[in-house]
């Protein structure tokens, strides 16, 4: 039995890395991972960018640095082109006793404001020891853009999981191979064990490629690994519904596209909704997986909730499967 959905995997695993839309799925992970990083935001980070003449005031640039990102050029003619870019730059310019500020006039008043507070504590010698300002950490450690990101991120590859099921089952049709099956030692069990493997395996990788490329490989994997595994159940059914019941490719990875309805909606239901109406989604399993997977991100969550949260996913997709396992016995026929 093993050696037969060995021998399955493969083939899937070959046909795959030979066409471009299944590779594409495969290195999807590893854009992802690479693409939060670059563009979301850590807990530290300012939005407030400013731009100083090179060599002009060295003092100046390093106390600007605490609380601001800080770009320096070589004239004011370079500050004032980089201050027309589309994004919101201000430029702090050295004139006769003082500064002047540089602003293309679409900038966010409070970006403005804050600029000019900045230079006049510097102008003034205020430095931050000479606060009596009290900082209260709430213990957030991890910056929420890029939990959320990296969390909706990992639901959407246990999707091309069952994407990539999907496609081989089609490619399975299209060679007119599916139906020998029923005629081979290998049992439909081990047909579909054997298809599964990969779907699962895409899961795993993108899930622990993701993880590490943006930083969170501190958080506990074997949570992680549980919350995956039982949300890719209810993808690998889908994946082979859609399999069994497309002809090409094109309308069977559009048809399980709709998986990222219940997906955006159990991701807008936690981030954004109040929890009167929290139960109206108990019903979507991604909703549980977003949930549990946020606890890990965020470090808090204990065994007990992920084994519920894991249980409530898995008698999901056992409710799912019991709707949609007749037909998929009847499209391997």
């Amino acid at each position: 039995m093993f050696k037969r959905i060995w021998t399955i995997f493969k083939r899937d695993f070959k046909v795959n890395v030979k066409d471009f839309l299944s590779l594409y799925i495969l290195i999807m992970p590893i854009l992802f991972g690479v693409l939060i990083n670059v563009f979301a935001p850590g807990i530290n980070d300012t939005t407030v960018n400013l731009a100083l003449i090179e060599g002009e005031n060295e003092q100046q640039v390093t106390y600007l640095e605490q609380f601001a990102d800080v770009e320096v050029f070589e004239s004011e003619s370079e500050i004032e082109n980089r201050v027309e870019d589309r994004d919101a730059l201000i430029g702090i310019i050295p004139e006769d006793e003082g500064y002047y500020i540089m602003t293309q006039g679409n900038e966010s008043e409070w970006v403005i404001d804050y600029a000019k507070l900045l230079n006049g504590l510097y102008e003034a010698g205020v430095n931050v020891e000479d606060s009596n300002v009290e900082l209260v950490e709430l213990g957030q450690t991890v910056p929420p853009l890029k939990k959320m990101l990296v969390n909706g991120a990992i639901l959407f590859i246990s999707i091309l999981g069952g994407m990539l099921i999907a496609l081989n089952m089609v490619e399975e049709k299209v060679d007119n191979t599916l139906s020998a099956i029923n005629v081979t030692p290998t049992s439909r069990t081990t047909f579909i064990l054997g298809k599964s493997v990969i779907g699962v395996l895409l899961t795993i990788f993108g899930t622990a490629a993701i993880i590490f490329i943006t930083g969170f490989g501190e958080i506990n994997i074997l949570q992680m690994m549980l919350i995956i595994l039982m949300t890719s159940l209810l993808s690998i059914l889908v994946g082979f519904i859609q399999g069994v019941t497309n002809t090409d490719i094109i309308s069977a990875a559009s048809s399980i596209k709709l998986l990222f309805l219940p997906l955006i909606a159990g991701v807008l239901a936690v981030e954004i909704l109040s929890d009167f109406w929290q139960p109206f989604f108990y019903w979507d399993p991604f909703y549980w997986a977003y949930k549990g997977s946020d606890m890990i991100l965020s470090q808090n969550g204990t065994w007990t909730q992920i084994l519920s949260y894991s249980g409530i996913v898995l008698a999901l997709c056992g409710a799912v499967y019991v709707i949609l396992a007749p037909r998929i016995k009847r499209g391997l026929k």
